[in-house]
């Protein structure tokens, strides 16, 4: 996706709210970067650096979780005021031990993912957009065809480069160094990954608590576009001062 997929919510969040939304590395305005997790955390460390003595809210959305787990594994939790992510695992593959990653997937499926990325990236691309939503229509006012769409403008080698990455990537190391007030958001029809992922974030942050949107698939922010708005206001108000 791209930064444009939150101007609705961002509008929706009104005026008492600084916004900022990039086009991650490798993606939209950005493809000439590096299509790595390190180059986005350096995307996002690079915008703290202009707040000035102020402390923002990160909201990492599937991908940008990692990403924003990858800054904090570089940075430490000291420039932010609160974290919220949506729907993603700290660990994308499951394992015997590690119950979850993407549903219903293991590692030999997941590498079969892999070959058919590289084979035919233009037909995997009806399954990721399928996916993103509670059900294959797609969310009101964004369907499946629209986000189908946003997937194919980008550059097909950056977006695998970017699955080599998240497959590889395990943040459960991470989620314990936390401590700050933590938002560990879900659709509860999410077809991409299992509830419990976001519960076992939750229960393993020092400050992480759990927000499920009930009638959302992967993508809240676009499914239930007013009910995320509120959650972010509610969370926001409720920071320290």
């Amino acid at each position: 996706m791209r930064g444009a997929v939150f101007d609705d919510l961002i509008a929706r969040l009104g005026p008492g709210f600084d916004c900022v939304a990039p086009d991650l590395p490798g993606h939209g305005a950005a493809v000439g970067q590096p299509a790595t997790l390190e180059a986005c955390a350096d995307v996002v460390a690079d915008h703290l650096a202009h707040w000035r003595g102020r402390k923002p809210v990160i909201v990492g959305w599937s991908m940008g979780a990692a990403v924003a787990w990858r800054y904090i594994a570089r940075h430490g939790t000291g420039g932010l005021a609160g974290l919220v992510t949506v729907d993603m695992s700290p660990r994308i593959t499951p394992a015997a031990d590690w119950p979850h990653g993407l549903i219903g997937q293991s590692a030999e499926s997941i590498a079969t993912t892999t070959r058919r990325f590289a084979e035919d990236w233009e037909d995997a691309t009806h399954g990721i957009a399928a996916t993103m939503f509670a059900t294959s229509a797609g969310a009101p006012g964004f369907s499946r065809e629209d986000a189908r769409a946003v997937i194919l403008s980008q550059d097909a080698d950056k977006m695998r480069a970017f699955w080599d990455d998240l497959v590889a990537a395990d943040a459960r190391g991470i989620v314990p160094r936390i401590d700050l007030p933590y938002l560990v958001c879900s659709g509860a029809q999410s077809r991409v990954y299992p509830a419990t992922a976001s519960d076992w974030i939750a229960g393993t942050a020092p400050g992480g608590r759990r927000h499920v949107f009930a009638q959302s698939g992967h993508s809240p922010h676009l499914e239930e576009p007013e009910a995320c708005a509120s959650m972010l206001k509610d969370f926001v108000a409720g920071l320290p001062a």
